[in-house]
């Protein structure tokens, strides 16, 4: 195996988006893709980690920049201004993805019917967003992202399957918006599925969640068996849907 990775530089939603991809050079023949969309920290080493995990898996990765021109907050407060500029304008959020999907299926790598999306906190908003809005992906991963919707999708119209990974002691993720995000999808007739780990807080899957809540005031928490788990649970869903 002959991991190799690269930045790669798209346009889309009026900006200059700087991605990260990574892939196995070694391997022949065309492969399914995986997007991965950033926490609202933005595409740091966490994610790139992630896309390098994946590539080893046999995938070609993409993470993806939804902020532009790579920008990343370094506290809450910088965090929470790129994140509130990206949602402001959903219609800019859907073409940078898009973009990014287009970016990943012109590799010569990738098959561009075999395409996913992954996304941590603010990413898994972005692709659970991408998924109600029918966007043609085989699946979408949700990591303790938030629930709430942009958009309410006709019965019908979600065409990715969905896991939603959750930390069942996470409290940035009201119960509320749990029952409502299940309501919404049965309605749908989306094929689902949603987990929550017992114990899990938010950001369960990012080695660095403990320090960065003690630094922001917030209730994260790393759990390294949610986290072990949460990316076999992703694993099995792909072997389905890619298979």
């Amino acid at each position: 195996m002959a991991i190799e990775t690269m930045d790669v530089t798209y346009r889309g939603g009026g900006a200059t988006l700087r991605g990260f991809l990574a892939e196995d050079r070694s391997a022949s023949g065309k492969r399914p893709a995986v997007l991965v969309v950033h926490e609202w920290w933005g595409l740091n080493d966490y994610i790139r980690r992630r896309a390098r995990m994946l590539a080893e898996l046999g995938y070609t990765a993409l993470a993806v920049d939804m902020y532009g021109d790579g920008k990343t907050g370094s506290n809450a407060a910088e965090a929470t201004a790129l994140m509130s500029a990206a949602v402001a304008d959903p219609k800019a959020l859907e073409a940078r993805f898009q973009a990014a999907c287009d970016r990943v299926g012109s590799q010569p790598t990738v098959d561009p019917s075999k395409i996913a999306a992954i996304g941590y906190c603010f990413g898994g908003a972005v692709v659970l967003h991408a998924a109600r809005v029918g966007m043609p992906l085989k699946a979408v991963v949700s990591f303790h992202g938030s629930l709430g919707s942009f958009h309410k999708p006709a019965p019908g119209s979600v065409k990715a399957k969905i896991l939603v990974c959750h930390g069942a002691a996470d409290a940035l993720v009201p119960e509320d918006q749990i029952a409502a995000f299940k309501a919404e999808m049965d309605a749908a007739g989306a094929d689902y599925r949603f987990v929550a780990y017992p114990g899990a807080l938010h950001g369960f899957t990012n080695p660095e969640a403990d320090a960065r809540g003690k630094e922001n005031g917030l209730p994260l928490g790393y759990d390294a068996q949610a986290d072990a788990q949460s990316w076999r649970d992703m694993q099995e869903l792909f072997a389905k849907v890619f298979a």
